[in-house]
């Protein structure tokens, strides 16, 4: 009986393993596939830099910028400008403009996407507010700058000679941390009454 035991335990100890390991690789399926699109710019993800190159290049790309808001966040979310003309290799800043229009303070966090995707590698963000969540009052209006440039390296890239636009688009979405706040406040609000 004990070596039947023995058998079932050497069975189940690695199904149960593989079962924890999958089980975490769902999990976290969506943030192992935003880091890895982070860090090799598939599916037209940018890349962050600490600075822009020294050198501009004389080749001028037109950039593109979309903002749109998941369906379930109560904002306005636009850039201020619909295009700006680039020099590849030269720092640039583009603002857009955040507004809650809801009756109650919101996070909200940005994802982001570049077009063609083939383009993502070499467009370079220094500081974005995509970085971090936002967090907005009702009725709050915020400024909201990308500083970004295009890797000169675009210019060594053949596939890339037919690219002279690249859209910067970005989407908010609600966060988690709202659905918390809106029960402690509803709580407290309890209390005191």
């Amino acid at each position: 009986m004990a070596d039947l035991n023995r058998r079932k335990l050497k069975t189940v100890v690695p199904l149960v393993a593989i079962v924890g390991v999958m089980t975490l690789l769902v999990v976290n399926s969506v943030t192992l596939y935003e880091l890895f699109c982070q860090v090799t710019g598939y599916g037209g993800a940018t890349q962050r830099a600490d600075a822009a190159p020294d050198r501009a290049t004389g080749r001028v790309i037109t950039i593109r910028f979309e903002g749109t808001v998941n369906p379930h966040l109560p904002w306005r979310f636009n850039p201020v400008k619909r295009e700006i003309k680039v020099r590849v290799g030269e720092r640039e800043l583009a603002h857009y403009v955040a507004k809650n229009v809801g009756g109650r303070t919101i996070t909200g966090v940005a994802s982001f996407n570049v077009t063609p995707a083939k383009a993502g590698p070499y467009f370079k963000k220094i500081a974005c507010f995509c970085f971090n969540e936002q967090t907005l009052a009702p009725g709050q209006v915020a400024d909201m700058p990308v500083s970004f440039f295009v890797d000169p390296e675009i210019v060594k890239d053949r596939d890339l000679d037919d690219v002279t636009v690249i859209t910067l688009s970005y989407t908010f979405f609600k966060t988690g941390k709202t659905a918390d706040a809106d029960r402690s406040s509803k709580r407290g609000s309890t209390s005191d009454n």
